[in-house]
């Protein structure tokens, strides 16, 4: 079972932050493990090639390349360097994103647009120019990754573009899954609740001014009903059912990868 061999899967954010596994390494690797030859995508070669590492060290087969994925140019020179190394392109996962703090009255315009930009934008790039390969095979699957500041809001700590942009993935999903159920592509949404992943080390502890990742870890875990945050490896495995063939009736939907907090009581 979920199985993808002979499948060509492009990933965005294919890299992490930092030591360990994020979301677009994790996914990466497994969907190698299941078969797949993978397009590891990132902004940074290093990151693309520690994951081009772990794939060809398992036997996979992968590649590595370099784009800025808000840069339509980039992203259609990477879709097509995809394309011939592969032959075609059947799972899209677009994986990049990230958060900076402010609401309506604070935040300065020039970064809303860089947020709106790196979220939404560059999933809408990575659908426009994957979707012509993926029709071009008679069907294909993408999973695009929104967040749970989509659906639940912070008082205490706002971040408007990010929140904004990641509901706006929900919608260009169901969107991409409407305009083409008819030529075989389907098209879902992972919302990842908090994950305890390289960015929490890396980025959140420094965003947040915490002097102790252990206690903001603590936090954390104590705000997941089930007790725990989750890790990439969750994400990777909804990512991973989502695109296999036993998904084959389900697009324009969400799954909730949360530990129960979307569920929960404020």
């Amino acid at each position: 079972m979920l199985r993808l061999d002979g499948k060509v899967a492009l990933v965005t954010g294919a890299g992490s932050a930092g030591p360990g596994w994020g979301n677009g390494k994790a996914t990466a690797v497994l969907l190698a493990r299941q078969g797949a030859r993978v397009f590891c995508l990132d902004n940074r070669i290093e990151a693309a090639e520690e994951t081009l590492g772990l794939i060809r060290g398992e036997g996979g087969e992968a590649r590595a390349h370099v784009a800025d994925v808000t840069s339509s140019a980039e992203v259609e020179s990477a879709v097509a360097a995809c394309v011939e190394a592969f032959g075609g392109l059947d799972i899209l996962v677009n994986n990049v994103g990230g958060s900076h703090p402010g609401g309506a009255e604070t935040m300065d315009e020039a970064d809303w647009e860089r947020q709106i930009d790196f979220n939404l934008r560059s999933a809408f790039l990575g659908c426009k120019h994957a979707l012509p390969h993926l029709k071009a095979r008679g069907r294909g699957a993408i999973v695009n990754l929104s967040s749970i500041a989509a659906l639940r809001m912070s008082a205490e700590r706002p971040h408007i573009a990010y929140s904004a942009s990641k509901y706006g993935i929900i919608a260009l999903t169901k969107s991409v899954a409407m305009e083409h159920a008819k030529a075989g592509i389907r098209c879902n949404t992972v919302i990842p609740g908090l994950m305890h992943t390289p960015l929490v080390e890396h980025r959140l502890v420094r965003q947040l001014g915490a002097n102790d990742a252990a206690a903001l870890i603590a936090k954390r875990d104590a705000q997941v009903p089930m007790g725990k945050m989750g890790d990439a490896w969750d994400i990777a495995h909804a990512v991973l059912f989502l695109v296999s063939d036993e998904a084959r009736h389900i697009t324009g939907t969400e799954i909730l990868v949360d530990g129960g907090i979307g569920a929960a009581m404020p």
